[in-house]
């Protein structure tokens, strides 16, 4: 929106041409950090007392680690602090004329209103299923498939949209089928989305991941939108896209944001609310700068997570079958759980998944040159 305003200082700029710097992307960004960052500080504490008046409490259910029990009625859907302050600081920074602004946020206000439901079942309604899984999977992939056909309809770039890039190489892309593609891209946005939401599971580690992931990706939507760097580091150019940038480091500084009311021991939960949104806006970003295979590996946290539940479930379910008696692999999925059941403090586990999810970001940014 204030990008909008230029016009008007036009003149000014002619005359102070400090006034020139709200043209740069790399400025906005770093205006879009910042306004994310105090809408979340400022929002973050109302949000928290209404939830708290409205007995919007986390149901804790006695499956999971015995510390955990004490976390139940800690106030929950608290990602409406990251969606609004991550939603408000694009609008005002980002232009609202770019498709990748436009589709950046659609996806993190549709999948933020799947979870916000869900939240509402569970907390509210007392529904402790919350919504039925199968119509929360119909939600997500209303939008991937919806996501998919609409590029199909208006491409957004110069590009093949059903090409995509493959990490570490320069001169080799991913084609798929249009039918195949739309289909891809359901599965890339379910799969982010659940992924995110299995990972919310310990105080700040999903918030502290994703801040890592958004702001890693808004690295290559700053490559990808020009084409000197993309031409140097052989990356697809997307023109327009580097304005996602923008929205990336809002959504991380919204993440950091929301962390310093989430960072253990949490005064509120994200709630599905925000780890669906979260999700959900990862997958699109990877989806508009060509990235679904690079999204692997800068989520690669998401991505352990997820495999360490399917993993569970899979061989407890075999050994069931084959000898009567289901066996785990891990003393607790996801693998964050195995890790307290193996005497790691919470704060421990938080940290270390950082740091391995910045090893993720570091890995990602190195396919920029080993291509």
């Amino acid at each position: 929106m204030l990008y909008y305003l230029m016009p008007a200082v036009a003149e000014l700029s002619d005359a102070f041409g400090v006034f020139n710097v709200f043209v740069y992307i790399s400025f906005r960004t770093a205006g879009a950090v910042v306004t994310s960052l105090i809408i979340a500080f400022a929002f973050g504490p109302a949000v928290i007392r209404r939830l708290q008046l409205a007995n919007v409490g986390q149901v804790v259910r006695d499956v999971g680690p015995e510390s955990h029990l004490t976390k139940s009625g800690t106030p929950t859907m608290g990602g409406l602090i990251i969606i609004t302050a991550a939603t408000v600081s694009t609008l005002l920074w980002a232009r609202l004329d770019n498709p990748y602004t436009v589709l950046a946020v659609v996806s993190l206000l549709w999948m933020g209103a799947i979870g916000l439901l869900d939240d509402y079942l569970k907390v509210v309604q007392g529904k402790t299923r919350g919504l039925v899984a199968r119509y929360k999977m119909i939600g997500q992939w209303t939008f991937g498939l919806s996501l998919g056909a609409f590029l199909l309809w208006q491409p957004i770039s110069t590009h093949p949209t059903t090409w995509t890039s493959v990490p570490f190489f320069a001169d080799v892309a991913a084609a798929f089928a249009p039918p195949v593609f739309v289909l891809f891209t359901g599965v890339v946005i379910s799969g982010s989305s659940n992924a995110v939401n299995l990972t919310d599971g310990l105080d700040g580690l999903a918030a502290g991941l994703t801040a890592i992931a958004a702001a890693t990706l808004g690295v290559f939507a700053y490559v990808a939108g020009r084409v000197d760097t993309s031409s140097y580091l052989g990356f697809f150019h997307l023109p327009g896209a580097g304005e996602l940038t923008i929205f990336a480091f809002a959504l991380s500084g919204a993440a950091i944001g929301f962390l310093w009311f989430n960072s253990h021991p949490a005064e509120v939960f994200m709630g599905d609310t925000g780890s669906l949104a979260l999700g959900g806006a990862l997958g699109a970003m990877a989806i508009l700068l060509k990235a679904e295979f690079l999204l692997v590996i800068v989520g690669g946290v998401f991505v352990l997570e997820t495999l360490s539940v399917i993993v569970q479930r899979g061989w407890f379910k075999y050994t069931k079958r084959r000898f009567g008696e289901g066996r785990r692999v891990f003393r607790m999925a996801p693998i964050h759980h195995h890790f307290e059941k193996l005497g790691w403090s919470e704060p421990k586990v938080v940290v270390r998944f950082w740091i391995v999810g910045v090893l993720f970001a570091m890995l990602a940014f190195s396919t920029l040159k080993v291509r």
